[in-house]
């Protein structure tokens, strides 16, 4: 059984951004820059955007984070994107979700310019990645795909099972894994809430997705032998620590693990290859501008 070690691997990345970073600038050209927009006080979601604004520093991008309360109007947030769509010197915008509830995310979404949507929501992103043209892929999806990659886990042929259709993770990492590619040509099947005994798909599976946001769902007994599993949920589960919680994965990972060939853990499997991808779309986006 491998681990498959995110947080190892998104460390190499970085640091081959940061070498690419200082060979263009060192030439005279832009350095890229990430622009987040953080609308309210969501503990989680200030956290998400300091850790990315550490990594743009690491790797030697500019970033900027645009804070607002969470009273501002869905009218003025769409006019501060369209002043960023039309800023040259942004690269990359992205607006941390969840927005407040008055806000419309898929109008905030849909007004990105799709050449600036690192995050890979924008439809014409994903119309593109569907389609298997060159896009800004959603960074979780990306994420996985490059794992695969660099452990050098050949996927074609596989049964993949993936569990969760969100529109972020589960529907795009499935239409990646049944293209034609080296880390695709999956037979992809994609179950979610409304599957009926999701076990028997899941214990067919040569890899199985996970992104239910259910802590320990996958048991021991929904895994063959040698599967590789990728666990994307991740919970906050009160916990008698210091931070009064522990993150769980929906993989009962200490039980499943031994059956598997790969396995990713939680916390330090998939999250650290999200921005370490979201980084990577920035700089595509910086060297199409």
């Amino acid at each position: 059984m491998t681990i498959l070690d995110g947080k190892k691997v998104a460390a190499e990345i970085r640091a081959e951004m940061k070498k690419k970073v200082e060979e263009i600038t060192g030439r005279g050209g832009k350095r890229p820059h990430l622009c987040a927009m953080l609308v309210g006080n969501d503990g989680a979601s200030m956290t998400y955007v300091a850790s990315k604004e550490r990594a743009c520093a690491e790797v030697g991008f500019k970033s900027t984070i645009l804070r607002y309360p969470d009273t501002i109007t869905q009218e003025f947030l769409l006019e501060e994107v369209a002043r960023i769509n039309d800023d040259a010197d942004i690269d990359g915008l992205i607006c941390q979700v969840p927005l407040p509830k008055h806000i419309d995310e898929t109008a905030i979404v849909m007004a990105i310019s799709p050449s600036k949507d690192v995050d890979g929501f924008h439809p014409v992103n994903v119309g593109k990645m569907t389609l298997g043209l060159p896009s800004l892929i959603s960074a979780t999806p990306k994420g996985i795909l490059t794992l695969l990659q660099r452990y050098g886990i050949h996927t074609s042929g596989m049964n993949c099972v993936v569990l969760g259709r969100s529109s972020i993770v589960g529907r795009p990492i499935a239409n990646l894994l049944s293209q034609k590619s080296d880390y695709g040509d999956c037979t992809v099947t994609l179950c979610h809430s409304h599957t009926r005994d999701i076990r028997s798909f899941t214990l067919n599976a040569d890899m199985i997705v996970t992104d239910l946001g259910i802590p320990g769902f996958v048991k021991e007994d929904m895994v063959h032998e040698g599967a590789v599993v990728i666990d994307v949920g991740i919970t906050r589960v009160p916990a008698d620590t210091p931070r009064g919680y522990v993150n769980k994965g929906d993989v009962d990972f200490d039980r499943v693990a031994p059956k598997c060939s790969f396995i990713t853990p939680v916390p330090g499997g998939v999250g650290p290859m999200t921005i370490a991808s979201l980084l990577q779309n920035t700089l595509q986006a910086a060297m199409q501008h």
